[in-house]
């Protein structure tokens, strides 16, 4: 079967307004190298490739790369490689729920018509950051220090440190910097007044292979972070609605809910773009 590649937009709340995602069907022949190099060619936040499930309980496999290399586990890339996949005929084994395996392990997703949702890992560190960790992502990220509320670790695979701001305001004013080492990941949430359309506002800022400190237009691992960290600490109640991406031009609308039983469940609507363009082999 040829390799293809679809386009999709993930957390969106309109046309063209969530992040983008490039997902790559029957690349099982690529090289790691081959898969970072297309990556870096396409420039989005994340590329995709679907590839067999080697576990059993698991629908399919996903391998998720930015363009600084490969990731455990991303949520967009996760969500759209749900969609991405039942486009072109995918079926999982079970009707009420959709499992990826990817190298964090089984990520179990949950689909409502054009509503995805996963259920979010566990959080490998989550701990405040040191002092020093902290001075360090209030220079890079460019926020009021005065605005800081507290800065946490919330580690699922992206190493995202979380710096919780006064409200919404906050989080728009910050000016991050142009260059950060690769591996740098922070992100703000703060809240809006009651009674919006959003009640939280984040960004999201990681560090690429050339060494700049770009913001992500919608992030699920972030906000899946963010989640995990709201509900357990009693800022959030049941469910919630984060926006981002606002200041480079997205509109993405993330919910973020918790069940009785204490799972968190990250989602947002997913839209096909272009489905099934064929890739040319590589050399």
């Amino acid at each position: 079967m040829p390799m293809t590649c679809d386009l999709i937009d993930v957390f969106c709340d309109g046309p063209l307004s969530g992040n983008p995602l490039a997902v790559v069907h029957n690349a099982g022949d690529l090289s790691a190298e081959q898969m970072l190099a297309l990556t870096q060619w396409l420039g989005f936040s994340e590329t995709t490739f679907v590839l067999p499930p080697t576990d059993e309980r698991a629908d399919y496999r996903v391998r998720i790369f930015y363009p600084g290399g490969e990731l455990p586990f991303a949520g967009h890339p996760t969500l759209g490689s749900c969609f991405a996949w039942l486009q072109s005929g995918g079926r999982p084994a079970e009707s009420a729920k959709i499992v990826q395996e990817c190298e964090i392990g089984l990520v179990e997703i949950q689909q409502r018509e054009s509503q995805f949702a996963f259920k979010a890992p566990d959080l490998l560190r989550y701990e405040p950051l040191t002092e020093e960790e902290c001075r360090e992502a209030i220079q890079l990220t460019g926020i009021d220090e005065t605005a800081l509320v507290e800065a946490v670790h919330v580690s699922n695979g992206p190493q995202w440190q979380l710096l919780r701001l006064r409200n919404a305001e906050d989080v728009l004013a910050a000016n991050p910097s142009s260059k950060a080492a690769l591996g740098t990941d922070i992100g703000l949430a703060g809240p809006h007044r009651k009674g919006g359309r959003r009640d939280w506002e984040l960004r999201a800022f990681f560090a690429d292979a050339m060494g700049r400190f770009v913001e992500d237009p919608v992030t699920g691992s972030f906000n899946a972070g963010v989640a995990m960290h709201l509900f357990a600490s009693g800022l959030a109640e049941e469910t919630y609605r984060a926006g981002q991406g606002q200041k480079i031009g997205a509109d993405g609308l993330v919910v973020c809910r918790r069940t009785e039983g204490g799972d968190v469940w990250v989602g947002g609507s997913c839209r096909a773009i272009s489905l099934g363009g064929v890739l040319e082999a590589f050399d």
